[in-house]
């Protein structure tokens, strides 16, 4: 099964960092935000990517290009240019890398990616600036146990303070930026049957609008629910924050066993997802899980 990547996006909320890079390539840790996400996906032993490219995606098809030599220790011999390669680190990874317009909309980039997956009776997709602690796997058997023609992950949008409850004027708990308690938002990782292709129209279709919208309408959109970890990197807050994570040693979405830091398998790692199915209507009246 092969999962798309938008990864075209003008990211201007980061300020300089994407004026020198797409955002995709923007660090946590010692490598790119996409990295990270193809290893959630990778983890649950989906290893073939679409990448749907837009603003500098030159950099990102370099990136791949260079994979092994970013990721690996080597020996280059000036005199006859042989390279020598000191461990073979590397990912189980099939990597399309399609150029789908500067300018075009989120709708517009998965409808010209239509002829790549086209023997795709079933897909994923999800954002190329967010990560999660999902189980892909569930998700994906959710999406085909219920037959409809696209399922959404909803989360919980983090918070941006520590939140303390107390007893009097003592504290008795604190929590740094958790999820909040209510409310739920588009957290990405989709999942889509080839169908999905008739509600998208041209270039200028944003996916989030129109084609969610009718799938509502038409009863074919499904919410599968992630109380747990969810983060994007909206902004340099968001990028910090990430960081920090990253850097404290306790990643939700890496420890869940996605590799190691130098790209070794990691398996062993487990935790029970934290999510129960929602249907997703156009009509708050008739359904009380109404989320859009």
């Amino acid at each position: 099964m092969k999962t798309v990547l938008l990864c075209g996006g003008l990211g201007t909320r980061l300020g300089e960092k994407t004026t020198l890079m797409p955002k995709p390539l923007v660090e946590v840790g010692e490598h790119p935000i996409l990295w990270h996400i193809m290893n959630i996906y990778s983890y649950h032993g989906f290893n073939d990517f679409v990448l749907a490219l837009g603003y500098k995606g030159k950099a990102i098809k370099d990136y791949f290009l260079n994979f092994h030599a970013l990721n690996n220790n080597l020996e280059i011999n000036l005199q006859n240019g042989a390279i020598k390669h000191f461990e073979n680190l590397s990912q189980d990874w099939r990597v399309s890398l399609v150029d789908t317009g500067e300018n075009t909309m989120t709708g517009g980039r998965l409808l010209r990616l239509r002829s790549y997956l086209e023997k795709e009776e079933i897909f994923m997709l999800t954002y190329g600036d967010g990560v999660a602690n999902v189980d892909i796997k569930k998700l994906v058997e959710f999406h085909i146990r219920h037959k409809r023609i696209a399922t959404l992950t909803i989360v919980r949008p983090p918070s941006r303070f520590g939140v303390m409850h107390f007893d009097g004027d003592r504290v008795i708990s604190f929590q740094e930026k958790p999820q909040t308690e209510d409310g739920w938002i588009n957290g990405g990782f989709f999942v889509f049957r080839r169908e999905v292709f008739d509600y998208l129209d041209n270039d200028i279709t944003i996916l989030e609008r129109k084609p969610l919208e009718r799938l509502a309408a038409d009863g074919q959109l499904m919410a599968y629910r992630h109380s747990d970890f969810w983060q994007c990197m909206d902004t340099m807050r968001d990028k910090n924050f990430l960081n920090e994570i990253w850097n404290s040693g306790d990643a939700p979405w890496f420890n869940k066993g996605m590799v190691n830091k130098d790209n070794r398998s990691n398996r062993n790692v487990t935790a029970e997802e934290k999510s129960a199915p929602t249907f997703i209507t156009a009509n708050p009246e008739k359904e009380k899980f109404n989320v859009l």
